[in-house]
């Protein structure tokens, strides 16, 4: 696991506390606030989704499940024989309906 240096900026008058902190608890000023932000990475983790919390028991209408893709067909002789008079470049494109 790599390392990121990090500038912080804290309060004048606590520094000397904190360094007086991390020497009692043998450590160093780092390792506490890489235990503070391990800690707050594991809160967030543990955390649901608010979004998906919300919407998570609502149900789908079945006539949205049912949605799908369908390409229009037509005659291809007629369509070729008149887009090509008019210099017109043939495609399908899909259209939503409920059909099955």
């Amino acid at each position: 696991m790599g390392a990121t240096k990090l500038t912080l900026t804290v309060k004048e008058e606590s520094l000397p506390f904190v360094k007086k902190y991390a020497k009692r608890q043998h450590t160093s000023v780092s390792k506490l606030v890489q235990r503070l932000f391990d800690d707050i990475a594991e809160n967030e983790k543990n955390q649901p989704d608010p979004l998906l919390e919300k919407y998570q028991d609502v149900e789908i209408p079945q006539w949205i499940k049912d949605l799908t893709y369908k390409r229009l067909f037509v005659d291809s002789d007629v369509l070729f024989g008149y887009a090509t008079e008019k210099g017109a470049v043939l495609f399908s494109y899909p259209v939503i309906t409920n059909e099955m």
